[in-house]
C-alpha cells in the first residue's frame, strides 16, 4: 500500500465515513490538533528514556493509554453528525486522569506561583503538549453542539495532567521551578 493517495491534493480530505471536507475545516483542526498533541507527548516520554525516578513507569503507561485515548478522541472529531462513533472514550477514561492527577500532584510542591514553562526537555515538550491540548480543546469547542461533551471533558483534563507530569517530572529530576521575574 502507498501512503500517499493523492486524493488531498485539491486542499480535501475525508472524515470518517468519506465525507469530504476541506482541510482547514474545524474537525480537521480539531483532530489535528489532537494529533499534535498525541506527537509532542511521544516526544516528551523520548526524553525519559533515560532518566530513572519514582513513578516513571506510571507515567510511561498512563500516557500510552492516553495516546491511544487521543485517537478515539480524533475518531470522535472526526466522526459527521448522526454518525455512529467507531471507538468512543468512556466516562471512566476521565476518572482515571484525575486519580493520576491527584497522585503526581500530592508528590510535588504546592503552586504557589506562576511558573515558567521549561526544566527538563521533557517537563517542558509536556508543558507543549499541555498547550496544545489547550488548543484543540477550544477547536473543539468551536464545533459547538456537534462535540460530545465527554470530548471536551477529556481535552481539559488532559491539559490538567500534562501541566501536572510537567512539574513532576522537573521535580523528580531535581530541577527546580523558574518563577515569574519580579522587578523590584
Amino acid at each position: 500500500m502507498k501512503i500517499y493517495t493523492k486524493t488531498g491534493d485539491k486542499g480535501t480530505t475525508s472524515l470518517i465515513y468519506g465525507q469530504r471536507v476541506a482541510k482547514n475545516d474545524l474537525r480537521v483542526e480539531a483532530y489535528g490538533t489532537c494529533d499534535e498533541t498525541n506527537s509532542m507527548i511521544g516526544l516528551a516520554l523520548s526524553y525519559l528514556k533515560d532518566e530513572s525516578f519514582q513513578k516513571k513507569e506510571l507515567i510511561e503507561n498512563m500516557y500510552h493509554k492516553i495516546q491511544t485515548n487521543l485517537f478515539h478522541v480524533g475518531a470522535e472529531l472526526a466522526t459527521p453528525k448522526g454518525k455512529e462513533v467507531k471507538w468512543s472514550l468512556n466516562a471512566s477514561d476521565i476518572e482515571e486522569m484525575e486519580k493520576q492527577i491527584d497522585e503526581l500532584n500530592e508528590s510535588i510542591p504546592e503552586l504557589t506561583n506562576f511558573i515558567l514553562p521549561g526544566g527538563h526537555s521533557a517537563g517542558a515538550a509536556f508543558h507543549v503538549a499541555r498547550t496544545t491540548a489547550r488548543r484543540a480543546e477550544r477547536c473543539a469547542v468551536s464545533l459547538g453542539e456537534d462535540v460530545n461533551s465527554l470530548v471536551l471533558a477529556y481535552l481539559n483534563r488532559l491539559s490538567d495532567l500534562l501541566f501536572v507530569t510537567a512539574r513532576y517530572v522537573n521535580h523528580a529530576v531535581g530541577i527546580k521551578e523558574q518563577t515569574l521575574h519580579q522587578e523590584k
